[in-house]
């Protein structure tokens, strides 16, 4: 009696875990990465100056104004989800060199709210603690007229996650990146320039499933033109204005992976794309910058097409001049 007992408990247990997995289908056909887009822009592919610490605040606000299907055409024309990102950071680049570039790294310790985790309608998580982003080297080279960069980064998955959740905080799953990049310079002030950074995310299985996130690649840089502002006396400048336009594209390039019963279910691959604007501007004797970034998608497939907001605001220390002290 007990072992029949045993047996029906573990097939209303595989019934219900099914059911739950068909839910959880259904509500992300399409699984989210970890890399924001927007976050770069203008001189993407260029790493900061050598002995300096930044310090910084980001403002990240993505508003999805519809969900797009496997044809690009509407399926939800006002999905009404606005997910927010903010939290604290820091870049370090040294003076030592490796491979003839600059060695850096940076960290960012965030929180968000109403975070994606894929297409589903039903975000609802207020502000918390989400996936932390490390990025362990950087390496940056620099020439006369381009410069180069190369990064590892990861997303540790700190943020809350229960599979199937609406409130998720993160997306409970370890994703490596590696990202490579270039800024080329038409003149020889270097004040215009083109971008690019190319990101290769490989994501890990999420929190006690067997749901694989597929591989992605993310596409971000700009066309854009810096401008010295000088002071009163006209013998200096007081600040760097950098302004142009920019783009970003993403796409998977493997199928997410997302067991149903015996069954591996493969959702068609998703894509996007977006161009739209970026003005910075650097005041040298506070050592202050303030950026905006805005972009407006288009050619959504299998995902939410909606409009990017990037406020960025930071502070630079150079340590080379704490150390000639």
């Amino acid at each position: 009696m007990k072992t029949k007992w045993n047996k029906t408990r573990q097939i209303i247990k595989s019934i219900i875990t099914l059911f739950l997995l068909l839910i959880y289908l259904n509500s992300h056909a399409q699984l989210k990465g970890g890399h924001i887009l927007g976050a770069m822009g203008l001189q993407s592919g260029t790493q900061a100056p050598e002995n300096t610490l930044s310090v910084y605040v980001p403002g990240y606000l993505y508003d999805a104004c519809s969900l797009r299907n496997a044809g690009g055409n509407k399926a939800v024309a006002n999905p009404d989800i606005t997910m927010f990102i903010t939290g604290a950071g820091a870049a370090y680049v040294s003076e030592f060199k490796i491979l003839g570039a600059n060695y850096g790294a940076s960290i960012l310790v965030a929180f968000a709210s109403n975070t994606i985790q894929g297409n589903s309608l039903d975000a609802t998580n207020s502000l918390a603690f989400t996936d932390m982003f490390v990025q362990p080297i950087q390496l940056g080279w620099h020439s006369k007229r381009a410069d180069f960069v190369f990064s590892y980064q990861m997303y540790l998955p700190t943020g809350r996650f229960k599979a199937g959740a609406s409130d998720n905080a993160g997306l409970g799953m370890f994703m490596n990146e590696f990202s490579a990049g270039t800024t080329i310079y038409f003149n020889d002030k270097k004040t215009f320039h083109f971008s690019a950074l190319a990101a290769y995310e490989i994501n890990g299985k999420k929190k006690d499933t067997d749901i694989k996130t597929g591989d992605i690649l993310s596409v971000e840089g700009g066309l854009g033109k810096t401008f010295y502002l000088m002071n009163a006396e006209k013998t200096a400048p007081k600040g760097i204005l950098n302004a142009g336009a920019i783009y970003y594209l993403q796409g998977k390039l493997s199928f997410d992976k997302i067991p149903v019963g015996n069954t591996v279910v493969e959702p068609a691959k998703d894509r996007i794309a977006g161009v739209g604007a970026e003005v910075n501007y650097f005041h040298i004797g506070s050592k202050t910058s303030a950026g905006l970034r805005w972009v407006s998608e288009f050619e959504a497939v299998n995902r939410f097409q909606g409009s990017t907001f990037f406020l960025t605001l930071a502070h630079v220390f150079s340590l080379a001049k704490v150390r000639e002290e």
